[in-house]
């Protein structure tokens, strides 16, 4: 299993009070040095936290591939594609939203997401879909000649952690709160069902791999059974372990977590 760090939540952090420090560009060696095997930042429109130098910096410095995670605004496809990224991962964004809610809605955007696809391969970046785990949006993305898909995980996760660390404040992925144990148990197994389901398509189809969103030291393993799933892009949980451990003692967790 490969494991992709996002340090978007660093540049949260320098955001919080628009000063220079900590730099997104200083963790790059440190994921290197902690055994990470790609660098994930996602480059938003409203540049919440990644800025375009950031993007530029990290791109032009790192010895890890570079996953950047962006809209399929033609703009923002316009500066990847002078960015170069080893891969571009093609996301939903809403500019109200606290993180991404789910994955893309590939029919309503076919046309857009098609032309931005063939933008960026004409680029030569490497194309991931992220998208929710369903078989309609395996095939959409087969049909739009995409490389990856990343499973949009974000709904198991709180349903985790609803389930396992009594979380009773609603989400953009669960409306219900204090719903019983049973029924939270149904709802995990369900989606870990629909997860598997779909990485099996995936496969299939000829598509690599991948998941993320949501995902932490005690609710990876799950994830882990899927083999099929051959990366991880993990940032949130990493950053916040950081803070109390440093982030190469903290890559070097998850890293154990995820090659048990």
């Amino acid at each position: 299993m490969k494991l992709g760090v996002n340090i978007d939540h660093i540049a949260v952090l320098r955001e919080a009070r628009k000063i220079n420090d900590p730099s997104p560009l200083d963790a790059v060696g440190v994921c290197r040095l902690a055994g990470a095997d790609q660098i994930t930042i996602h480059l938003r429109e409203d540049r919440r936290h990644i800025h375009d130098n950031d993007a530029r910096d990290i791109i032009n410095s790192s010895l890890l591939p570079v996953n950047l995670e962006c809209s399929i605004n033609p703009d923002i496809i316009d500066i990847v594609c002078a960015l170069k990224p080893y891969r571009a991962t093609l996301v939903p964004e809403n500019r109200n939203e606290v993180t991404t809610e789910g994955g893309l809605d590939l029919a309503g955007n076919y046309e857009k997401i098609k032309k931005a696809i063939d933008k960026l391969k004409a680029n030569e970046i490497e194309v991931s879909l992220f998208i929710d785990p369903s078989l309609e949006a395996c095939n959409y993305s087969r049909m739009l000649d995409s490389d990856w898909v990343e499973f949009h995980t974000g709904s198991f996760a709180n349903i985790y952690a609803m389930l396992y660390t009594n979380l009773r404040l609603t989400h953009h992925c669960i409306k219900e709160l204090d719903l019983p144990r049973a029924k939270l148990h149904q709802m995990l197994d369900s989606s870990l069902e629909d997860l598997n389901i779909a990485s099996k398509e995936a496969y299939n189809l000829g598509l690599r791999v991948a998941a993320g969103h949501g995902l932490n030291y005690n609710n990876v393993t799950e994830i882990l059974h899927i083999k099929e799933i051959t990366e991880l892009n993990i940032g949130q949980s990493i950053v916040a372990r950081s803070v109390y451990v440093g982030l190469e003692s903290a890559i070097k967790e998850m890293i154990l977590k995820v090659n048990k």
